[in-house]
């Protein structure tokens, strides 16, 4: 290997000055590289998602320390342009060969009103960080997803949902946001001031510019008592319109080939704190997923044995505050494929859906996730003007998710299914079209902030109809 030489040095130090001073990886850095090793082709540094179903290799990767830094950058950013998170979308959103933009920088809880419960927050705090740091502040918002690793940004543009009948995605919880524009202009859009800019900012895939800072809708802290049981999956679908009435957090998973579903309920309470459990769900998969190794031949055997397992399980029940007991940790990886339907369809769904995995052998030891979302109004919400409920299904990493989730999609578009932004699905733009019925003001709002489409990629060009 050829030495490093004084102006490879002096080349790598100014990369790394323009890295401390913007966030950017100029290709300087690989042309650096190049001096050090000629005969090797210069490389992008490569991108995967949490799962590694999604990558890509951006000619440059940005991360602005301030709102002023991501102006400047969008201004000239190699296009396209789109932002990342945690990587926990399974859809193509993030993939570029242009500007991958990181707002890990951009983060923490700027202030909060004591007397409106309002927090601004920038765009790049992770989910879990922003519910600690609001904890401390005396607050909590009125719901949280499964899993908190997301970045506030990417959760709201995807319609990032918890779920409970009467409480609706995170974003409406937004009160206000600034958005930075293609221009490097910045936006501030509320239910007054850019009304419908703020109408399709609150879901927007990141295609009209990128998040800098919300203004959220905040409560002060509150404690919930979560309960989990077994019990036969036909017994909780007849049970749903009950369990959603009257519990303010219902939701249940049906586990595969067993005739099982662990349902879960949370409830506002005064009681004191209950220990934390030692989380077990990584375990338990890994234990489906062995059974699926082993019996996954005989549906009969492998029933016998979950159903075996399962009915020594007693009821459990935790006490903590909010955001400790709405979300969990997913340490075994998954993709996924996620549809909301009209609610009076859910069971209905759910019967064919299981009928079709145990009719067909499907292979697939992960539960079958089923939750309840209020409607809103924001224009490509999956749950815009209806309530609904969503019905995720999830294939383990290393197996390929095509056959299993092209067997239950269609059961989905059926019964008039949005899927969820940042879940696989294999629908365009015709489709989400006719699904969206603010779907044209949503396209027209898109071209006049980006004309150009810099935050456009490929994927996005098919779901927006973009040649």
């Amino acid at each position: 290997m050829k030495h490093l030489s004084r102006r490879s040095m002096l080349q790598l130090s100014t990369a790394a000055s323009a890295l401390a001073a913007t966030g950017a990886i100029p290709s300087l850095v690989q042309s650096a590289f190049a001096d050090v090793t000629p005969a090797a082709k210069p490389r992008a540094l490569p991108w995967h998602n949490w799962s590694g179903g999604q990558s890509c290799e951006p000619a440059t990767r940005a991360a602005p320390a301030s709102e002023a830094e991501l102006s400047d950058l969008l201004k000239n950013a190699a296009t396209p342009i789109r932002a990342v998170g945690a990587g926990h979308s399974f859809s193509p959103l993030v993939p570029t060969e242009g500007t991958l933009v990181t707002l890990d920088r951009i983060s923490g809880v700027v202030s909060h009103d004591p007397a409106t419960h309002q927090a601004i927050v920038r765009a790049g705090t992770r989910l879990g960080a922003m519910a600690d740091e609001l904890a401390r502040r005396g607050l909590a918002l009125d719901n949280m997803p499964d899993i908190n690793k997301q970045a506030l940004a990417g959760a709201l543009s995807t319609a990032t949902h918890g779920t409970g009948a009467e409480i609706g995605s995170l974003s409406t919880f937004v009160r206000g946001l600034r958005l930075v524009t293609a221009s490097g202009d910045i936006v501030d859009c509320d239910a007054k001031t850019r009304q419908e800019i703020y109408n399709a900012a609150r879901v927007s895939l990141g295609s009209l510019g990128l998040i800098a800072s919300v203004k959220l809708q905040a409560r002060p802290v509150y404690k919930l008592k979560r309960r989990t049981w077994i019990a036969p999956v036909e017994d909780m679908l007849d049970q749903v319109p009950e369990l959603e009435a009257k519990n303010r957090n219902f939701e249940f998973y049906y586990i595969p080939y067993s005739g099982m579903a662990l349902g879960i309920i949370n409830n506002e309470t005064d009681e004191p704190e209950t220990p934390t459990p030692v989380n077990e769900d990584d375990d338990g998969l890994r234990q489906l997923k062995m059974i699926e190794d082993w019996l996954g031949w005989s549906p009969a055997a492998r029933r016998w044995l979950i159903q075996k397992v399962l009915s020594g399980m007693p009821p459990q029940e935790r006490i903590d505050f909010s955001h400790k007991t709405l979300s969990s940790e997913r340490g075994v990886r998954f993709n996924e494929m996620e549809y909301h339907l009209p609610r009076e369809a859910g069971p209905a769904v759910l019967r064919e859906i299981i009928d079709t995995i145990e009719k067909n052998n499907i292979k697939v030891f992960f539960p079958i996730e089923f939750r309840t979302t209020a409607a809103d109004s924001i224009w490509l919400s999956p749950f815009y003007g209806r309530k609904s409920c969503s019905i995720a299904v999830h294939q383990f990493y290393e197996w390929d998710y095509k056959p299993y989730f092209a067997a239950i999609e269609p059961i989905h578009r059926k019964h008039d299914g949005r899927p969820h932004w940042g879940k696989l699905n294999t629908l365009k733009a015709s489709d989400f079209a006719s699904l969206y019925p603010k779907w044209k003001d949503f396209l027209e709002v898109r071209a006049e902030l980006d004309p150009k489409g810099k935050f456009l990629n490929p994927y996005l060009k098919t779901v927006f109809g973009v040649a």
